[in-house]
């Protein structure tokens, strides 16, 4: 995993304060550093994740899903919106915040964004919207915004699940991928020193 950073100059008050770049080659360094990216998570936080089909979003969240200590099993909420995984007593951070885990792919404005009530739960759990772009923002002043990037491009392909589904985030698919961490807002003034970049 190698790392790189934009030096820490602030751009524009609207744009990102910081900006970190990540290269991964695994899946499992994907899921590692949403573990490491959790260790400094707290309620109140919210997350944007952006990326193509098969980019590692899921893996990510399931990295940040252990990091936190909530229920396992996060996949993505694609057919429900919303999926809420919650803290568990005898996990590595009992306790500590829920999971709120929502897909808005298919929503088309932040006025959709507030009909599903994130609000509620916004101040009590770590808040992760994958396809969240433009549509989230309003929710609160601060906000990560990670975006991965499938080195190869194109969309990964799909493969038959348990259940019948398709999933088009295979967790043995190692080809390399670049994450890209930006912060915005006070709660994102400093950058965040991740456990794992002592592996890279």
């Amino acid at each position: 995993m190698s790392v790189s950073e934009n030096g820490g100059i602030p751009e524009t008050h609207s744009g990102p304060l910081w900006v970190q770049t990540v290269t991964v080659t695994t899946a499992d360094q994907t899921h590692a550093l949403g573990a490491a990216l959790a260790e400094v998570l707290r309620a109140g936080d919210l997350l944007v994740l952006t990326g193509e089909l098969g980019a590692g979003k899921t893996t990510f969240t399931q990295g940040l899903g252990e990091g936190l200590g909530v229920r396992e099993g996060i996949i993505s909420p694609t057919f429900v919106l919303v999926r809420i995984h919650p803290n568990l007593a005898d996990g590595p951070r009992p306790g500590g915040p829920d999971l709120v885990h929502v897909d808005a792919y298919r929503l088309g404005s932040a006025s959709e964004i507030d009909d599903i009530d994130l609000e509620n739960t916004l101040d009590s759990a770590v808040t992760v919207v994958e396809w969240g772009r433009d549509r989230v923002e309003h929710l609160t002043e601060s906000r990560l915004e990670v975006e991965l990037h499938r080195q190869l491009g194109g969309i990964a392909p799909a493969h038959q699940t348990g259940n019948g589904a398709l999933d088009f985030e295979s967790e043995d698919d190692d080809e390399p991928r670049t994450i890209i961490i930006r912060g915005f807002g006070p709660r994102w003034a400093e950058q965040p020193v991740l456990a794992a970049e002592g592996n890279s």
